[in-house]
């Protein structure tokens, strides 16, 4: 054993305190870690996920799953079997489009046509918004305007059943057809102003 006072005793006393300051900044290190584990939920996170893991070692494993009919001609067949084959749908094209003139033909609905008050309502309001164009209107605005405004004179008069000729009328006469069609309806009674 050395003697106090002696190298070996210096040495071997600032080793063992060497030893204790690295175990302890060790430890703070860890207790640091597990703090910032906990604070960011890190910590729960484990926790779930083993007691996940546990759960799962306890449940009895799951039987494995019949294959899918649709993939049974992926799996090789038995001894002395041929593979399943798919039969293509009757009526259908190889490609998966309707083959023309086969199979049941869809039934044609007549279109659901909304009341008249409505498209009167759709008028009055268009009306009104065509007589209060501001000036510095957009071009392509004015145009959606009057299109709205051709379709619902169009569907009213299609509603009363007064003939018209709005949509076959060239684009530099159909303000024309307009305001005569606009009369007609309105002498069949339909209220517009």
């Amino acid at each position: 054993m050395p003697s106090a006072g002696s190298v070996a005793a210096d040495l071997t006393t600032s080793s063992l305190h060497l030893a204790v300051i690295i175990a302890m900044v060790a430890a703070g290190v860890a207790v640091l870690v597990w703090l910032l584990r906990v604070f960011t939920g890190q910590r729960q996170h484990d926790v779930a996920a083993q007691r996940r893991a546990r759960e799962q070692a306890d449940r009895p494993p799951r039987p494995p799953a019949a294959p899918a009919t649709r993939f049974m001609e992926a799996t090789p067949p038995g001894p002395g079997l041929a593979p399943p084959r798919r039969r293509p749908a009757a009526g259908h094209h190889p490609a998966g489009r309707r083959a023309p003139g086969t199979g049941q033909q869809r039934a044609v609905t007549p279109a659901v046509r909304r009341p008249l008050q409505l498209v009167a309502a759709d008028l009055r309001r268009l009306t009104r918004e065509l007589t209060t164009v501001p000036g510095g209107m957009p071009m392509a605005r004015r145009r959606g305007l009057l299109a709205a405004y051709d379709d619902v004179l169009v569907e009213a008069a299609d509603l009363l059943q007064v003939p018209h000729r709005l949509l076959d009328t060239p684009e530099g006469a159909r303000e024309f057809e307009r305001l005569r069609l606009l009369g007609e309806l309105e002498a069949a009674g339909l209220v517009t102003g």
